[in-house]
């Protein structure tokens, strides 16, 4: 079958999208499948690659994102659309590509669109970038989010989430054909026997507790948490040091607050080679990801796949990802700072073996099998029976 699998929001460098469309298109191709993959770029493009063929739309930069790109080419996309003859599609996005559900009805192409982000959770962050939270946030943003979802929903014959927190907004509104399927981790690339004394000796030379935030620097992921857990280990006394792998908008800003608080933070921006990222990960005593709507968390998996625990934050999915190989944080830095230490307490064989024993239970050739379980193209499973197959594009 081809699948064809449209993207929004995507950068130039890696991230979880990215990472995640890359594995199930590898994943797609090795089941025998011809995955097609459109996202937005700089320029027109189309290259074959180890994920299928990729073929990038010249799309606009999101204001204020940092280097977001969306596809706006509607007229475009549809004689692509056309030429290309999907079997199936895959759409990660619910803005500008909204409309391809509709087109696949027509078309009779089964479609399902899979849900990266939180609704619920977007809603409440505003373009300062600090969370609003309380009972009359949720009354102005929970009927917004859920007209939103339901027209979503509406167009696709699925929708795929890939954690029960972030399918919640969905079932809410009583979306007809929900499936959860994990997202995973590349086992291999990522393990605990990454660990290198050299990138220690590097960042932590005195043997001080390594705390890494590796994630995007952008509203969302809410990165000034992990630099106040920082700063009040510091004024408790705990030797730490920060290190902080991703750029973004708020990056200059983070910065400027680390410089002008003392702290013993080092800004690695992009790091584009996978196997120095994993040394890093497998390295580091502790991993924090503050982002307070995140929905799955590949950076925090990728980290207990390393050997290495991690602090997320309680309202996200991430508490449902790590399980007992991590904390929950609540607050602002003094919970996270309080959830660092207790980890770190931790003797670290058995913290170390917990979180590899975790990130285990998430191989990517069972998110591929799920995906395509979703999709109609594997065996019935989980309950989850396939959608009913429709006359294809090319037919």
């Amino acid at each position: 079958m081809r699948i064809v699998r449209l993207a929004n929001f995507i950068t130039g460098s890696s991230g979880g999208l990215r990472t995640a469309l890359r594995e199930l298109g590898a994943g797609y191709l090795a089941a025998g499948h011809e995955p097609v993959l459109v996202v937005p770029g700089t320029t027109d493009t189309t290259e074959d690659t180890p994920q299928g063929r990729v073929i990038t739309v010249a799309g606009p930069v999101v204001p204020g994102t940092g280097g977001y790109r969306v596809i706006v080419a509607r007229h475009r996309m549809r004689r692509l659309l056309r030429d290309l003859a999907p079997d199936r599609l895959e759409v990660s996005d619910r803005t500008t590509l909204r409309w391809t559900g509709q087109w696949a009805r027509r078309h009779g192409v089964p479609a399902l669109m899979v849900s990266h982000e939180t609704l619920d959770g977007l809603l409440r962050l505003p373009f300062g970038g600090r969370e609003r939270s309380g009972r009359l946030t949720d009354r102005l943003t929970g009927p917004i989010a859920d007209r939103l979802n339901a027209a979503t929903a509406a167009r696709y014959d699925r929708v795929v989430c890939t954690t029960e927190w972030a399918a919640r907004e969905f079932a809410r509104i009583g979306a007809a054909d929900l499936v959860r399927v994990p997202l995973g981790v590349d086992l291999d690339q990522f393990h605990p026997g990454r660990r290198d004394p050299a990138v220690r000796e590097r960042y932590a030379p005195g043997g001080e507790l390594l705390v890494l935030h590796c994630a995007r620097l952008s509203a969302e992921k809410c990165p000034e948490r992990a630099l106040a857990a920082l700063a009040e280990l510091r004024r408790r006394g705990v030797p730490a040091v920060g290190v902080f792998v991703g750029t973004g908008p708020r990056q200059a800003g983070l910065r400027a607050q680390a410089g002008a608080a003392g702290l013993d933070v080092h800004f690695a921006d992009y790091i584009g080679d996978r196997d120095e990222i994993a040394r890093l990960l497998a390295s580091a005593d502790v991993v924090i990801a503050p982002g307070p709507i995140e929905t799955f968390g590949l950076a925090a998996l990728e980290a207990l796949a390393s050997g290495t625990p991690v602090v997320v934050a309680a309202e996200s999915a991430l508490p449902e990802v790590v399980g007992d190989a991590g904390l929950a944080a609540t607050g602002g830095g003094a919970g996270f700072a309080d959830a660092i230490c207790a980890l770190a307490e931790r003797p670290e064989p058995p913290r170390r073996a917990a979180a590899r024993r975790r990130a285990e239970r998430f191989p990517w050739s069972a998110s591929v099998d799920g995906f395509l379980r979703a999709h109609g193209l594997g065996p019935e499973r989980d309950g989850h029976a396939a959608p009913h197959r429709r006359a294809s594009a090319r037919e």
